[in-house]
């Protein structure tokens, strides 16, 4: 049993929250007393709620981290994102600066994902032992590519990612017992539809089995499609379109990241429940230049 009565007294704000990650001291004991039907101490394992949430259809918004600061990953998960998204392609987040955000944000009701800047087999491995439950690999082009991408999140025989959990973060450290048993089943992989060959290949890479989420890059999309400067083009808007209909119609949740409300609106239309709708880097430096411009006036 969860011992549901003693996680609502020691944690009322979240009261359907799985705990297993231990965001106070005083839970994390509370959890390793509760006894199973046997009276056996047991360590509930480390459920993914993004990845439940993604399998029955809820409608998930997000926002991107890309200042490397724990602190504003705490900040950010006092404000009500389902996901918060720590950006290792494009910010300067390294694994230290990744696993500091990763703390911050489990304290919170947002759900944290990491983008990685490739998709070596090695990086999977290290952010996976680190506790990232959920992995945004960029640049995503064949079905190949997608089948070694989940083969890495994956223990053998499915996949192949190192037996190393035992001393790593994933596991708490060997806390919870069965972790290699079952995290094959706990592990979001999102995979970034970003080039027209992705695009022209999509048919084959939704077939492929164990992907979470196809996420829409539209910035490296029309970049490829050579509207670099322009990501309202029509030809690129109507890509996107179909792009997230197909995805959507596969079964496979669609992504995208969308700072408008009008691309949010249409986004939402063609069928994507996984978007991305705000940058911290942009939205601070916006405000700082509006609140400087403004007294400057």
């Amino acid at each position: 049993m969860f011992c549901e009565m003693t996680r609502a007294q020691i944690s009322p704000e979240f009261p359907n929250r799985y705990h297993c990650r231990a965001a106070t001291p005083a839970l994390a004991l509370a959890e390793r007393q509760c006894d199973d039907e046997k009276g056996t101490p047991h360590m509930a394992k480390a459920r993914n709620q993004l990845k439940a949430r993604l399998s029955r259809g809820d409608m998930l918004f997000g926002a991107w981290l890309g200042t490397t600061s724990a602190y504003v990953a705490d900040i950010a998960g006092t404000c009500g994102f389902d996901w918060l998204l720590i950006d290792g392609e494009h910010a300067p987040n390294g694994l230290p600066e990744c696993v500091a955000q990763l703390q911050a944000i489990e304290a919170s009701e947002s759900e944290a994902v990491v983008r990685l800047p490739s998709d070596e087999t090695w990086l999977i491995k290290q952010y996976l032992d680190a506790g990232a439950q959920n992995l945004l690999i960029p640049m995503v082009n064949t079905a190949e590519q997608a089948r070694r991408i989940v083969a890495a999140t994956r223990y053998p025989p499915q996949g192949v990612r190192g037996i190393g959990a035992a001393l790593a973060r994933a596991s708490r450290f060997s806390a919870i017992p069965d972790y290699i048993d079952t995290a094959n089943d706990e592990i979001g992989v999102i995979l970034q539809i970003e080039s027209v060959e992705a695009i022209e290949n999509l048919d084959e890479i939704v077939a492929v089995d164990g992907i979470d989420c196809l996420f829409i890059g539209p910035a490296d999309l029309a970049a490829d499609m050579g509207h670099t400067h322009n990501l309202d083009a029509p030809e690129v808007a109507k890509v996107i379109a179909n792009a997230l209909r197909k995805i959507s119609a596969s079964g496979i949740p669609a992504g995208i990241l969308s700072l408008t409300d009008e691309k949010t609106v249409a986004a939402k239309s063609n069928g994507a429940r996984f978007i991305g709708v705000g940058v911290d880097v942009l939205i601070y430096a916006q405000a700082m230049r509006a609140l400087a411009a403004k007294h400057k006036e």
